[in-house]
């Protein structure tokens, strides 16, 4: 039985929205997906096994231009977050929760903290996923900006890289996508991408589409 360990998690204003920089979130049973409800039931709390889609499913967009470089707040300033998931605790590499149980339709964005190592996805101002990763190496770094999804892949394999990229989400068209990793570790890094537990994506590639924004940031916080 895995238990949860109040840290200080900084909320959302919608100001400034979404600084996670001073908190993310821990769940000890990973990878795991816990909703709400069963956080309240811990026989229930346990890991559940997620099943891959049963056949590969591709969806595209049209190349787009980079986008330009943004500040934080103004990255983050049309945010309006309703409500969160009721978890305050550090994530440790390869944990994460889940729950879209009664969230309302509406714009589903996701929003990557690279100082905090987390990302959280919010559909009509309230977050129904938040994820440990793993970002970009110093030689090769995530960018940061806001980028609509291009491509969704749930059976990816890099062209570059030769490796497997399980329901990616391509953000650029030279290589840089969220998708499923095996590898999740404090000291590992990406090429550039977002590695996010192999659950989780499967997850997030079911619940965003085509066109859906992506912010990654930097945690820091500006006026």
């Amino acid at each position: 039985m895995r238990t949860i360990i109040t840290r200080r998690h900084v909320l959302i204003t919608t100001r400034l929205a979404i600084c996670l920089a001073a908190g993310a979130t821990m769940l000890q049973a990973a990878p795991a997906v816990l909703s709400a409800r069963d956080a309240a039931r811990p026989e229930v709390a346990a890991s559940r096994a997620v099943a891959n889609p049963a056949a590969r499913r591709t969806e595209t967009r049209r190349p787009e231009a980079a986008p330009a470089p943004q500040s934080s707040s103004s990255m983050l300033s049309g945010i309006v977050v309703h409500r969160e998931l009721p978890i305050t605790q550090w994530l440790r590499p390869g944990e994460f929760a889940w729950n879209d149980e009664g969230a309302p339709a509406g714009e589903t964005i996701i929003v990557v903290n690279i100082r905090a190592r987390v990302l959280s996805v919010y559909r009509a101002g309230v977050e129904i996923g938040r994820s440990s990763l793993i970002y970009g190496a110093d030689n090769k770094p995530t960018p940061l900006g806001t980028f609509p999804i291009l491509e969704k892949d749930a059976d990816h394999v890099s062209n570059l890289y030769d490796a497997p990229m399980p329901h990616m989400l391509r953000l650029t068209y030279d290589g840089v996508a969220l998708h499923g990793s095996q590898a999740l570790a404090d000291d590992a890094a990406t090429r550039g991408c977002v590695g996010l537990p192999r659950e989780f994506a499967a997850l997030l590639y079911r619940a965003v589409r085509v066109g859906d924004r992506v912010i990654i940031w930097d945690g820091v916080t500006t006026s």
